[in-house]
């Protein structure tokens, strides 16, 4: 695990540790030095604690003007025991929405595994950003995760599922990403930038 590095190909446009109003803002890295571990594996000292003990984050973009960021996950998702879903709205989902981020990304490609909660946080978070015309949704989800978050209906809160299992995003600049998952929320039948 200590090899999977946050995407850094948006680097040029946003790095969230000189981002003032990132929660992650002023945050120091070593290239060098592994000490954040999921269980007993080291990863990659790029990715940013948030109060979970399984799950680590990157904001990779964040947008002030269209109101969107965009966040790489890492980890075992874990509502029933961590209540990790906790962690990520109070510590960083509640800061970027008083910046007036309203529509947020979250990438899942390296989320292991997904231990369901209640959707408390889930329902209050759909709430926050339905009220500015705002939406969450989840990409690249594995499958089996998908099947757990549908079991507990999370498809009320959160677009996953398709289409937006098979988004192309690491190639494209943040703004197409975007714009592309926008469209599919605002029109289910149009399909860009999959695999």
């Amino acid at each position: 695990m200590h090899s999977i590095e946050p995407h850094y190909r948006w680097r040029e446009e946003y790095i969230a540790d000189q981002d003032e109003k990132s929660p992650f803002y002023g945050r120091v890295y070593s290239e060098f030095e592994y000490t954040n571990k999921i269980y007993n594996y080291y990863i990659h000292p790029q990715w940013d604690p948030f109060g979970s003990p399984t799950m680590y984050m990157k904001i990779i973009f964040v947008d002030y003007l269209e109101g969107f960021a965009i966040i790489e996950l890492l980890g075992e998702w874990n509502d029933c025991i961590q209540n990790d879903v906790m962690f990520l709205k109070r510590d960083v989902i509640d800061v970027l929405q008083k910046e007036e981020i309203n529509k947020f990304i979250l990438i899942g490609e390296n989320i292991l595994n997904f231990h369901a909660g209640d959707d408390c946080y889930y329902e209050e978070w759909y709430d926050d950003v339905k009220e500015e015309n705002g939406w969450i949704c989840f990409v690249n989800f594995r499958e089996h995760i998908i099947e757990e978050m549908a079991s507990i209906n999370l498809q009320h809160f959160v677009n996953f599922d398709e289409p937006f299992t098979e988004i192309n995003w690491r190639t494209n600049k943040p703004q197409l990403v975007f714009k592309t998952i926008e469209n599919h929320i605002n029109h289910p039948t149009t399909r860009y930038l999959t695999n």
